[in-house]
């Protein structure tokens, strides 16, 4: 291992244009983050450019320790429009606020479909689009007096898409873009009453980066697909993945009842209604299983997905944990009979693969997946034999394999001893050198 001076001779530097940073909370803030704490290892160091004054929604003050010794880090201000939003909308200023597309039609608002309209069709790419200009400014600067050998940006929000669009056409510096999720093709996109005007905006500038970038990386298979259809050229699979270090002291534990757990945003559009009903009519018909049987529900939590418990008879088997600290997801995780993993209802689901999949599946624990039976995260579940997938439609199918667990303790097709090791962080990293290294 080379030691923190040995490091710095003849190292290749590489700019990486992020909003989310610590203490962001979150999965968002993690890939960036892990990419940051293994570059080194493969010959890069990382120069990171973030937000000043961001307004995160969630807050994990332990990420910090990720962060490497001796980093160099800059920082812009950045106006944001969500606490006057909230203040609009009667929302807390202290009440997250993650996505308004994805809340149900009872706790949706005047003010929230018209600050989508605006959202939509005047903050061109997001909402953080005012960050671009100070942005673009200070990294001109910089890289006027500082060599860098490459720029990394991830995005959404694709401000930070579009910064690293500017600055690698000006300075002719090789650029990776990378997608969490993608751009116009986005589940949210269409909900957002985007017009013909600031469509055409959207994707010339979409188009732009696909023609600029050396390199473009994407977070699933289908995704991919999806973006070579509209013209991106060179694309590759970078999953999000799970940091081995903090499965260390990791251990698998079950409570008295058999637990079902789900850690995160679970809105209208993961309403697992076929799951509700199914569980209801297994303990009407089994009633002894109903004090065995427990649903705990950390995050956000819809109105509709409460409304839907309640109407399953569900709600005294149920506990709202609200939001609570990664590293106490992952002590859930450890706790929990089984993982509840409910995908977007949405034209691009086949494609959505949540970050916490890659710690589910490090967990070893079974994973119960509500999604397409044609989507990517079906195929990396089933095929590690760690889980099983149901359409949403598939109530009869998810009624027999519950019956199966809570009556005779068959999980299915699980494989506990599977490895995931290209799922770490470190190995995925890895990949992300040798992409800038290729550049």
């Amino acid at each position: 291992m080379l030691t923190f001076l040995q490091h710095f001779v003849n190292v290749k530097k590489v700019l990486i244009i992020t909003y989310h940073w610590p203490p962001s909370g979150g999965i968002t803030v993690l890939r960036c983050l892990k990419f940051v704490k293994y570059l080194r290892e493969f010959g890069w160091e990382p120069i990171v450019f973030t937000a000043e004054n961001p307004s995160y929604q969630f807050l994990d003050y332990t990420n910090e320790k990720d962060i490497p010794e001796g980093l160099e880090i800059h920082k812009v201000p950045i106006f944001e429009p969500i606490n006057l939003f909230k203040k609009l909308s009667g929302r807390k200023q202290n009440q997250p606020l993650q996505n308004i597309t994805s809340n149900s039609a009872k706790k949706k608002t005047i003010v929230d479909t018209l600050g989508m309209w605006v959202r939509g069709n005047f903050f061109i790419p997001d909402a953080r689009y005012r960050w671009i200009k100070p942005s673009v400014k200070y990294l001109d600067n910089y890289l006027q007096k500082n060599h860098v050998d490459a720029i990394l940006t991830d995005g959404p929000p694709h401000t930070n898409t579009v910064i690293g669009l500017q600055l690698a056409k000006k300075f002719n510096i090789p650029w990776l873009a990378d997608f969490q999720d993608p751009w116009t093709q986005v589940d949210y996109y269409d909900k957002l009453y985007i017009g013909k005007r600031a469509d055409k905006k959207h994707r010339a500038l979409e188009q732009d980066v696909f023609k600029t970038a050396k390199k473009i990386t994407i977070a699933s298979p289908t995704w991919k697909k999806d973006l070579e259809s509209i013209g991106a050229k060179n694309v590759d699979v970078i999953y999000y993945g799970f940091d081995e270090p903090e499965f260390a002291n990791f251990q698998s534990t079950e409570s008295e009842k058999f637990t079902f757990f789900h850690g995160g945003l679970l809105g209208e559009d993961r309403n697992p209604t076929s799951f509700l009903s199914a569980l209801n009519q297994l303990l009407i018909e089994y009633p002894q299983l109903k004090s065995t049987i427990e649903i705990k529900l950390a995050g956000e939590v819809d109105h509709a997905v409460r409304e839907s418990i309640r109407l399953n008879d569900l709600e005294s088997n149920t506990v709202y944990m609200g939001m609570i600290p990664r590293q106490n997801v992952l002590d859930e995780y450890a706790k929990a009979s089984m993982l509840l993993l409910p995908i977007n209802k949405a034209a691009n689901a086949k494609g959505r693969i949540p970050g916490k999949l890659f710690e589910m599946l490090r967990t070893k624990k079974p994973i119960l997946v509500f999604g397409p039976n044609d989507g990517d995260v079906k195929s990396i579940v089933e095929n590690k034999q760690l889980g099983k997938s149901f359409d949403y439609s598939e109530e009869l199918l998810i009624y027999a394999y519950l019956k199966k667990a809570l009556l005779s303790k068959e999980i299915g097709n699980f494989e506990p001893h599977q490895t995931v090791d290209e799922f770490s962080n470190r190995a995925i990293t890895k990949k992300i050198a040798e992409y800038l290294d290729g550049m």
